[in-house]
């Protein structure tokens, strides 16, 4: 009888074969370990004087609404302080992390780029490591259990929900208008004495023309 047949009547009356069946944990052990890490390549260097040159990304949630919960994706360039791109989601799922990184894609940046991140479930992500190769960036990693190692982005966070009145926006849409606004607001016209008395687009044309000179 021909095994097409069969798999027809298998199909019909719901019948399975236990034998050389696949065991779905060697299926879920197979994912984990697409899932990479990568070495700690920034190892604290945050004084750079070349702008979009090395950037740091992370995550943080934002409460807002009543007590919803909102993620908040960031790039942030070392060198200036500038945000370059973030997106807002009610979800913490890969997608809107992987359009963060699109917010890159119009950019100029440097052969060697270098973006750092935590060892979290989205940098891992075999998806997520395929984009930042076909930008050509370099990937580089906190140590594990370390906040310390991206300390730009925790330091910018902090600043954000210091000075964004996020809790009192009632709807999600609401809110993505007002992170736009502080992101605008913090690139443009937030004079900063770590950058010498200079906004963070500011100062990127400041080290710009030290480069040229």
């Amino acid at each position: 009888m021909n095994h097409k047949k069969i798999r027809r009547i298998m199909n019909c009356y719901g019948l399975h074969c236990q034998a050389r069946r696949k065991n779905p944990y060697k299926a879920i052990m197979k994912k984990t370990q697409e899932h990479r890490t990568f070495e700690n390549i920034l190892s604290r260097e945050f004084k750079q004087a070349v702008p979009k040159k090395a950037l740091c990304t992370d995550i943080t949630y934002l409460y807002y609404g009543m007590g919803r919960k909102a993620y908040l994706s960031v790039v942030k360039d070392i060198a200036t302080g500038e945000a370059l791109s973030w997106e807002v989601s009610m979800n913490i799922d890969l997608e809107f992390v992987l359009k963060t990184i699109d917010g890159l894609a119009s950019l100029e940046l440097p052969p060697d780029a270098l973006i750092h991140s935590d060892q979290g479930f989205h940098y891992t992500n075999p998806l997520y490591i395929e984009k930042i190769k076909q930008l050509h960036i370099i990937q580089s990693m906190s140590r594990k259990g370390n906040c310390i190692d991206n300390a730009p982005m925790e330091s910018f966070f902090g600043h954000l929900k210091d000075e964004l009145e996020f809790k009192a926006c009632r709807t999600f849409e609401e809110l993505t208008i007002k992170v736009n606004e502080y992101m605008q607001y913090y690139n443009h016209n937030r004079y900063q004495w770590g950058l010498k008395k200079m906004t963070p687009v500011q100062y990127r044309d400041h080290l710009l023309a030290a480069c040229a000179a």
